[in-house]
């Protein structure tokens, strides 16, 4: 394969030339920076980087390949990314197929052979910016003009896009390490739980089913009152709130429902971008970080017991410090002393900012899945 061409605008006036591989065509999203050291499919298939280009800080990047097994969706929703290093030729047992055909199938777009630490550290420096990428535009004022036309990626519903259609049942357990498969969780569970799909990961359903839970999943566009009544006769114990993409402050109709869920007290535990919407449901609205928290190496103390636990992060936008009026905080970032967990006053309601499913990535926090079987 040879690399192409591919011009790159950030809206702070930036402009730059470097190769691509995978999908050709152009591309505009926000640009943000992750530190994970592994993990670079898991983090492209996670529906929460929709509208995002990811700049890993890991310069080496194709070197295992990809497989199905990886996959946290059924697809890659990150507008590209943006790597030091591109390995064509990859090197795993596990390996199926490589970056580029991947990029290829999924219509997403692959930037390589630039300064990263150049990107991370002007993201770092100035904040998330809006970009394009463009394999056949490079004309810098024209890109300019495309990039101020579309947009921002607080005024998109990526919910709509990433959510499912259909509800179903998950019936994975965790990988084996050892089968190379996912665990076998066909024992019946003596509890169930909904999940509402804002862009969940796959490997959070896997973590609730080993929990001990029945776990079916549902759209966003979910009736609160139906969940109620089931709740309300028995069919279910609970409600998970998922991960997911955008700015959390632009899903009112979400919040609204959620709203619904806790007048009636129905248990609910929620991670991510369900955190943020319970936090706003509450009456209490988030703020966005300057350049979010991204990586898997992130030191939270968990409040209870001082603990100090390596996490998983993916989230551009926080919850805020009032509401500690009506919240016990649980777990607290280390590296900007930022909010990382909630247990609500008298309901039966908790929620992470982090990834304790974290796959691959620290195990440290997964005993939080267990903590929600115990309540419902």
């Amino acid at each position: 394969m040879s690399l192409k061409p591919i011009w790159i605008y950030i809206e702070n006036g930036i402009f730059l030339e470097a190769k691509s591989f995978g999908s050709v065509g152009t591309r505009v999203g926000e640009i943000v920076f992750n530190t994970s050291m592994s993990g670079y499919q898991e983090i492209m298939s996670d529906p929460s980087y929709a509208g995002q280009f990811v700049v890993f800080t890991m310069p080496e990047i194709g070197i295992v390949g990809v497989n199905d097994d990886d996959m946290e969706s059924l697809g890659v929703h990150a507008s590209g990314i943006i790597i030091r290093n591109f390995n064509k030729e990859y090197s795993s047992f596990r390996g199926k197929d490589s970056l580029d055909n991947f990029l290829q199938k999924y219509n997403s777009i692959g930037i390589c052979d630039i300064d990263t630490r150049f990107l991370t550290k002007n993201i770092r420096d100035n904040g998330a910016k809006m970009m394009i990428a463009s394999t056949e535009i490079s004309d810098k004022n024209e890109l300019k003009k495309i990039l101020k036309s579309f947009p921002r990626i607080e005024e998109v519903d990526f919910i709509e896009e990433v959510s499912t259609k259909e509800k179903y049942i998950h019936k994975n357990g965790t990988w084996d390490s050892h089968t190379l498969k996912y665990k076998d969780v066909s024992k019946k569970p003596e509890k169930k739980v909904v999940v509402v799909d804002f862009g969940v990961k796959r490997n959070i359903l896997n973590e609730l089913c080993e929990s001990g839970l029945e776990v079916e999943v549902i759209p966003s566009d979910f009736d609160p009152q139906d969940l109620i009544n089931r709740y309300k006769i028995g069919e279910i114990n609970g409600v998970f709130l998922s991960n997911g993409p955008g700015d959390p402050m632009f899903y009112k109709k979400e919040v609204e429902k959620i709203s619904k869920l806790i007048e009636a007290k129905v248990p609910m535990f929620a991670i991510c971008l369900g955190h943020q919407l319970l936090s706003i449901a509450h009456g209490h609205p988030t703020y966005k970080l300057a350049f979010g928290q991204h990586g898997g190496n992130h030191p939270v103390r968990n409040e209870g017991n001082k603990v100090v636990e390596i996490t998983a992060q993916n989230h551009n936008y926080n919850v805020p410090s009032s509401i500690c009026s009506i919240a016990k905080i649980t777990h607290v970032n280390l590296f900007d002393n930022t909010i990382e967990g909630v247990d609500y006053n008298n309901e039966p309601i908790f929620s992470v900012q982090h990834h304790p499913e974290a796959s691959p990535g620290p195990h440290d926090s997964k005993y939080i899945f267990r903590d929600f079987a115990k309540i419902l």
